[in-house]
């Protein structure tokens, strides 16, 4: 059995779910527990606090884990990073109060930061030569600043609103963060050979995001020229159909240059064209 633990609530706790999901393991969604076991995989998740996460992965109480790479860095545990996961991204930046006028990180010298994060501000301002006092805290650290309590703050800031609802400002962002699978060091063969066919099935929900399957009907005659617009992974299949002046291409293209390519593909002559999403993915 392996145990794998995983934040509580929010954001990070929703995405993990939603990743375990689409890799068909069954995880019950009644009220939870602190440990509750997959219905049709040898796995039981633990439910912990994000900042809990790497020591108890480190221990040994959980084989691998789910964290914030924020979290993961400022723990600083003895535990091995297996893949980045790519969601749950956000950033840990320094903010200060609108109205105040900032000319550089020498702006904070003397200056009072408050926190959840002082291993990874200490490191920063060591690195920049900066020298301020650091101030723990636990909670709303935006409201620090307007009731007087630190001059500017360091936190971690996704898409800005909270920063904005408190008069804040994100003068220097200082590292990205998104979610990391991470592992117990020293797991044995049989757990090992669990995780390696979980991460088989994470990648493989991986490849297929953003990826749409697409067929179209082509006149034979410009066959080569779509083929050379075409960036999918390999060759596109090619089908014949019974209008012998006509085949069916097949092939797999990422939702970032869809409609641009889609659009050429027009202009060269493609009919029919079907667009499927793809649920899984195996390279």
């Amino acid at each position: 059995m392996l145990r794998i633990a995983v934040q509580s609530k929010g954001r990070l706790f929703e995405d993990t779910m939603r990743l375990l999901n689409e890799a068909d393991i069954k995880i019950g969604s009644g009220k939870r527990t602190l440990l509750v076991q997959a219905s049709n995989f040898p796995l039981e998740v633990l439910y912990l606090r994000d900042d809990d996460i790497p020591q108890n992965v480190a221990t040994g109480i959980a084989d691998i884990g789910v964290v914030g790479e924020n979290e993961y860095v400022e723990r600083d545990e003895d535990a091995e990073v297996i893949c980045r996961l790519g969601f749950s991204r956000c950033r840990l930046s320094l903010a200060i109060p609108k109205s105040v006028e900032y000319n550089g990180p020498s702006w904070f010298n003397g200056k009072k930061i408050a926190t959840s994060y002082p291993n990874i501000l200490r490191k920063y301002l060591d690195d920049n030569g900066i020298s301020a006092e650091i101030h723990v805290i636990t909670g709303s650290v935006e409201i620090c600043p307007g009731i007087g309590l630190a001059d500017a703050i360091f936190d971690i800031v996704s898409s800005g609103s909270t920063l904005i609802s408190n008069n804040l400002r994100e003068v220097e962002r200082v590292m990205d963060s998104e979610a990391l699978l991470i592992a117990c060091k020293g797991m044995d063969k049989d757990k090992k050979a669990l995780l390696d066919e979980m991460m088989f099935r994470f990648e493989a929900v991986r490849n297929a995001e953003d990826k749409k399957y697409i067929r179209m009907n082509v006149p034979n005659n410009r066959i080569d020229e779509i083929i050379s617009v075409l960036p999918g992974l390999k060759s596109p299949t090619i089908i014949p159909l019974a209008d012998k002046d006509w085949c069916s291409v097949h092939t797999v293209l990422g939702e970032k240059r869809f409609w641009e390519i889609i659009g050429k593909l027009k202009e060269l002559g493609a009919q029919g064209i079907l667009v499927t999403p793809i649920e899984k993915m195996i390279l």
